[in-house]
């Protein structure tokens, strides 16, 4: 379907900011969590009153497994009655924190058999997303799935299956998409505040052993604490290593490099802002420039994205880069340009410059008249792009937390939430093609609508 830009005109983006808060240099605009704060308010009440409980587990208790526990556990209403992991010390730690009468096991269809639990939280290693999420939803659990949604593009249409028929809640665990600063940006683009889209970009930089998966190894760690082939799953079988496990993300097997871990928010962020089903081809190039310990994917990644006309967008183009070894910075931001501005979009700020003027400011035009004496005063000069910012207020939860009730809301009342299996599909799939396309050499055909390689 063509490109329609009835609501993203100029008129209605400069009626609804005014015309002084294009002044450079004028006082950030906030960014209200208000309606959030109702939400929760409710959520809260209802939980008083109701005595309406949802009790959650995690499968897959490690770093982010738990902090998607301690960030869910801040939503009224909701109770943590089971954990389970591969790795002993890990379901240790979960009793010491939450409770010695916390249910933990191996081997998570114990979990899922369970009748008191509600929904559960997946934080495995990728290569487990797709096996348990199905599992839980069949076993008519809700789920949290962490990003990316699937370890292989082609799985992706059974988990789709599966939220279809269970009638559960599903949703996948990259929660910029429930950000204030993502909110502004697809108000802002909706307006029309930078013109017509056509480029965007985004990067992650790192610098840092931990961001660069290096993560500590356990003294405890052995066959004796770890059950190495329930880790495994359908993974190729081989003897028990420790950096396999502690460090997976470092091999292809369980993870889905840099893409799988960094391009996805990226994609997430940027398809729910402009409402786009995704690019229609993929290339990516790198390499590992560092951090040579073994890893099997790159630690340096540059992905090239075109994206076709559609519905709620001109065709454009995007341009996304990962560097674990960049000594200038630790951020992460996305760029949206079109022919009257730009936007710089986080999870909490959105920063927003137009140009006031665009003129003859040519310079080899300059130089051929200065050749032949003639002078161009008349010519209008480029003024600097006069900026607004929009920064979430102080007290603002943060994305994390409005993901959660945006899901917990969902499991309450059937609501839609903002990631579900389509969505999550549509924004993995092109992240773990830049894998296919840096590994095999060659450029990946993708069809976002139907959701399949070409």
């Amino acid at each position: 379907m063509k490109y329609s830009r009835k609501n993203a005109s100029r008129r209605s983006f400069l009626g609804s900011l005014g015309t002084a808060a294009l002044a450079a240099g004028a006082a950030p605009h906030l960014l209200l969590a208000g309606e959030r704060r109702r939400v929760v308010e409710r959520m809260a009440r209802q939980y008083r009153s109701a005595n309406d409980q949802i009790n959650i587990a995690i499968i897959g208790a490690g770093g982010m497994g738990m902090a998607d526990v301690s960030t869910a556990l801040q939503v009224p209403g909701v109770r943590l009655v089971a954990a389970s992991d591969c790795y002993d010390g890990r379901l240790a730690a979960a009793r010491m924190e939450h409770g010695s009468e916390l249910f933990t096991t191996r081997d998570y269809r114990e979990i899922l058999a369970r009748d008191d639990v509600d929904a559960v939280i997946c934080g495995t290693p990728d290569h487990w997303h797709h096996r348990i999420s199905v599992d839980a939803l069949e076993a008519g659990k809700s789920v949290y799935c962490e990003k990316p949604m699937v370890h292989q593009i082609a799985q992706g249409a059974d988990v789709i299956r599966a939220e279809r028929d269970s009638g559960r809640t599903f949703q996948v665990g990259s929660q910029g998409m429930s950000s204030l600063g993502n909110e502004k940006a697809k108000q802002l683009l909706e307006e029309g505040a930078i013109g017509q889209l056509n480029y965007a970009e985004g990067f992650w930089a790192r610098n840092d052993p931990i961001g660069a998966w290096q993560y500590a190894i356990p003294e405890d760690g052995s066959e004796q604490t770890v059950d190495w082939d329930r880790f495994l799953g359908d993974a190729p079988s081989r003897p028990f290593d420790p950096l396999r496990i502690f460090r997976w993300r470092n091999y292809r097997d369980y993870g889905t490099g840099v893409s799988g871990d960094l391009f996805v928010h990226l994609f997430s962020s940027l398809h729910f802002i402009t409402s786009s089903t995704g690019p229609r081809k993929i290339m990516a190039q790198g390499g590992l420039r560092h951090w040579k310990d073994g890893r099997e994917v790159p630690d340096v990644l540059l992905g090239m994205f075109d994206y076709p006309e559609a519905e709620g967008h001109p065709p454009f183009n995007l341009s996304l880069r990962v560097n674990f070894v960049d000594g200038t910075s630790g951020s992460t931001f996305l760029r949206l340009v079109g022919n009257e501005g730009a936007m710089d979009v986080t999870w909490t700020e959105v920063v927003l410059r137009r140009n006031k003027s665009v003129g003859a400011n040519d310079v080899f035009n300059q130089m051929k008249a200065d050749e032949v004496g003639l002078g161009l005063a008349t010519r209008r000069e480029m003024l600097p792009p006069a900026e607004s910012v929009y920064m979430a207020e102080d007290g603002y939860w943060g994305a994390h937390f409005d993901h959660f009730i945006n899901f917990f809301k969902g499991v309450r009342d059937g609501t839609p939430v903002e990631e579900n299996a389509t969505f999550g599909l549509r924004a993995a799939a092109p992240a773990l093609a830049c894998n296919d396309s840096y590994f095999d050499e060659k450029v990946i055909s993708w069809d976002p609508d139907l959701m399949e390689v070409l």
